[in-house]
């Protein structure tokens, strides 16, 4: 095919499909096997400096921030990170230095909150490099990657400054002669998420909206897993059509109580506001030891999720528990 234009993006993410399928046949234990852990070890097993990684849920919806705290206290660095409307999770591994390159689609934005201080440094300052993509296209990419396709046709960003800061290539279509952009298949070498539950051997349900957490998962070579809870493989197998995520592709999984704080998670907790908003605050000032000392207070000072728990208080928990379903229906 004749390469009509092309992006100057570079691909940060040098998996292949063909790779990954070998790597996966070779590597991938397709046994009943309880894969329960703790975070700290999922973390320090399968994630490395240099990893590509892709985070569940979206926005402050669903986002697995138990396993972004503990990146961050394990200092693991020079990550690439598929930036799939990725906010506070992406924000606090950019705030600990864990990041170097950033596949764009929406970050920055806290939406109604405004924008992110600690980001707009790192990528106007040029510390952290980034490649343009859309939200369609980053889930093209994927579905590519789960397929096993090293490219994926599609027509989003044709005609758009957004594609020529892409890696995608402009092309005619062999078929019907038509433009057609071709994007690079994604294939993560991990994959994080957070779930309502799953059972020892990783089997995985989510009530409500799955965003693109099962290509993601189907795409990357080790997903690690933390849920709200665990459950008998006879509660799973009840409701086999819930389960979004079978065992066989999942690596870890963790058992963690308001794993997507201060993020909301549906029909669990609400959003927690105020420690966003202090969050925030923290990230804007131009003194960068008031994010180092949020960093102190909230990750490396603390053990573990479970002491950041108990240091917000069971009180304050529980009211973000009653928030989630007093709140009034939007209209």
């Amino acid at each position: 095919m004749k390469i009509l234009k092309e992006g100057t993006g570079e691909i940060f993410c040098k998996n292949t499909p063909s790779e990954v399928r070998k790597w996966t046949r070779e590597n991938k234990i397709r046994a009943l096997k309880d894969k329960r852990m703790r975070i700290k070890d999922a973390v320090k097993k399968f994630i490395k400096d240099g990893d590509y990684l892709a985070i569940g849920g979206f926005g402050h919806i669903r986002i697995p921030m138990a396993i972004i705290y503990e990146i961050v206290r394990q200092k693991i660095k020079n990550l690439s990170v598929a930036g799939h409307t990725a906010v506070q999770d992406i924000d606090v591994l950019m705030a600990g230095g864990c990041v170097s390159a950033v596949d764009i689609a929406y970050v920055v934005g806290f939406e109604l909150r405004g924008l992110s201080g600690v980001q707009r440094r790192l990528f106007e300052s040029g510390q952290v490099k980034k490649a343009d993509y859309t939200n369609g296209a980053m889930s093209y990419r994927l579905r590519a990657g789960a397929q096993g396709i090293p490219f994926i046709p599609v027509k989003v960003m044709l005609g758009t400054d957004t594609m020529m800061h892409s890696p995608g290539k402009v092309v005619k279509c062999p078929f019907t002669g038509e433009k057609v952009l071709l994007l690079p298949s994604l294939n993560p070498d991990v994959c994080i998420l957070h779930a309502h539950r799953a059972d020892m051997y990783g089997n995985v349900q989510i009530d409500g909206h799955i965003v693109k957490d099962d290509l993601q998962a189907r795409a990357s070579k080790r997903v690690i897993v933390t849920c709200e809870e665990l459950v008998s493989t006879e509660k799973i197998r009840a409701e086999p059509g819930r389960t979004i995520i079978p065992f066989f592709m999942v690596d870890a999984v963790i058992e963690q109580p308001w794993g997507s704080h201060p993020g909301n998670m549906p029909y669990k907790y609400y959003f927690d506001h105020e420690f966003t908003e202090n969050y925030l605050t923290a990230g804007r000032d131009d003194n960068l030891k008031v994010i180092e000392a949020w960093l102190d207070e909230w990750i490396y000072n603390l053990e573990d999720f479970d002491e950041y728990l108990t240091k917000l208080g069971a009180k304050r928990l529980y009211n973000l528990r009653d928030l989630e379903f007093l709140r009034p229906p939007v209209r």
